[in-house]
């Protein structure tokens, strides 16, 4: 008994260690290219839409930069398929009803300071391509197209299978 103690601590003390020093090394790239989509407002309704861009141009831009070595690449791919995003958006704004109007800006685009998962990410202008829905003052949702953070798998039926190390020693500790 005591050595489970002892060594349910130690697994605590270094997943917690670990954790820690993992979420305080994550970086954005400078050469980093992101995605932003500011709905209207903050309402259910602004929200679902954003929601359903935001699912629409993940399967887009991952289709589209899947195979982007650079940024730069990167780039210039986005700039030839901005129509296609706008094609897209206006798809969805036209199948919901939506009259509110957007816009579509790729270039230098300001974003908020962040906190997530305990990683800060500092406000600035990025390299972005950034949709606005409305008059754009609801919560927005934003992430890396290239390197692609947020695109990993950007098929629809992709599942994503989370484990913790910590759970596993655990239940074979404590299953047998």
């Amino acid at each position: 008994m005591k050595k489970t103690f002892v060594l349910i601590i130690f697994i605590f003390v270094f997943y917690v260690f670990i954790s820690d020093v993992l979420a305080k090394n994550i970086t954005i790239p400078n050469d980093a290219i992101r995605i932003r989509i500011i709905p209207n407002s903050n309402s259910s309704f602004d929200q679902d839409i954003k929601l359903k861009v935001k699912d629409k141009l993940e399967i887009t831009m991952y289709d589209l930069l899947k195979d982007a070595e650079s940024s730069e690449e990167a780039k210039e791919i986005i700039q030839n398929n901005l129509e296609l995003v706008d094609k897209d958006v206006k798809k969805i704004l036209s199948d919901e009803n939506y009259d509110k109007g957007y816009t579509i800006n790729f270039g230098k685009n300001y974003f908020p300071e962040k906190e997530y998962k305990g990683v800060k990410y500092e406000e600035g202008y990025y390299e972005s391509l950034l949709i606005t829905l409305g008059k754009g003052e609801g919560d927005n949702w934003w992430c890396v197209l290239f390197p692609p953070l947020c695109l990993i798998e950007g098929e629809e039926d992709t599942e994503v299978e989370y484990k913790s190390i910590v759970m596993e020693i655990l239940n074979k500790y404590f299953d047998n």
